[in-house]
C-alpha cells in the first residue's frame, strides 16, 4: 500500500532536492570571456593524451609535443592560458589551450603527457580538476587572408590541408564543435591525394568573411577562396 509522505518529511525531501540543485548550478563550467578579462573557475574532469598524437597537427595548428605544457578543450580560445589543480591531491600545473578536445563523453579537458605528470594524473587517467582562467596569449589569434582572384562566389574557408586523413578527420572533428558545415575535400595533386578542411559554402562573400574573421579570432588559420579551387 502506497501511503503519502508526512508534511514535515515532504518539506525536508523539497529542502534537500532545492540544496543539491544549487550545488550543482554552483559546479557547472563557467563561461571566460576573452575581451571583458573575467577570472572563471570551474569545476571539471580531466584526462590525458600523449604517445599516440607526438608530432601530429594541432587543431590549432601547432605540431603537438606531449613534453610541452599545452592541452585540449572544446571552447576555449587557442592561446587561453589555464592553471589545472587536481582536487584530489592539490597539485597545480599551468598550460595553454592550442587543440580541441577531448571527444569523450563526460570529460572536459585533456592535458598532455607532461602537463598531467606534473599534477599525478597519468596513472588514475582522469581526474576532477579545478581550473582557473588566466588569460590569453594573444599571438594566437589569425589573420584572415583571401586568395587574389577570388571574385564571384560560392565561397569556402579553409582551415588545413593535409596528406594524412586522420589529421583531417581531427580537425573537422574539432570545427564541427562549432561550425556544422565543416567538411573535407579531396583533391589528387601529382598523384598525392590532399585532405582538405573546409567550412562552407557561402554564397557571399560577406558572410564569408564574417566566419573566417571569427576563426581568425579563435586561433584558427582561415583562408577564403573559391569553394571549386583546390590549394
Amino acid at each position: 500500500m502506497n501511503r503519502a509522505l508526512p508534511q514535515d518529511h515532504f518539506v525536508f525531501l523539497m529542502a534537500l532536492y532545492s540544496l543539491l540543485v544549487a550545488f550543482l548550478s554552483s559546479c557547472a563550467p563557467a563561461k571566460y570571456d576573452i575581451q571583458q578579462g573575467k577570472i572563471a573557475k570551474f569545476y571539471v574532469v580531466a584526462s590525458w593524451y600523449g604517445p599516440e598524437f607526438q608530432g601530429r597537427p594541432t587543431a590549432s595548428g601547432e605540431t603537438f609535443d606531449m613534453n610541452a605544457m599545452t592541452c585540449a578543450h572544446k571552447e576555449y580560445p587557442f592561446g587561453t592560458r589555464l592553471r589545472v589543480t587536481n582536487s584530489a591531491n592539490g597539485k597545480s600545473v599551468e598550460c595553454i589551450v592550442n587543440d580541441r578536445g577531448p571527444f569523450v563523453k563526460g570529460r572536459d579537458i585533456d592535458l598532455s603527457y607532461a602537463a598531467a605528470s606534473k599534477i599525478d594524473l597519468i596513472g588514475s587517467g582522469t581526474a576532477p580538476v579545478v581550473v582557473e582562467v588566466h588569460g590569453r596569449d594573444a599571438s594566437y589569434i589569425r589573420t584572415v587572408k583571401v586568395q587574389s582572384n577570388v571574385k564571384k562566389g560560392p565561397f569556402a574557408i579553409q582551415v588545413g590541408s593535409f596528406s594524412d586523413s586522420i589529421n583531417a578527420v581531427r580537425l573537422k572533428s574539432a570545427l564541427r564543435l562549432d561550425y556544422a558545415n565543416a567538411y573535407i575535400q579531396e583533391t589528387l595533386v601529382n598523384g598525392t591525394t590532399f585532405y582538405r578542411v573546409r567550412i562552407g559554402n557561402f554564397d557571399q562573400m560577406k558572410a564569408a568573411m564574417e566566419t573566417a574573421e571569427k576563426l581568425g579570432q579563435e586561433g584558427y588559420p582561415a583562408l577564403v577562396l573559391k569553394a571549386d579551387i583546390g590549394i
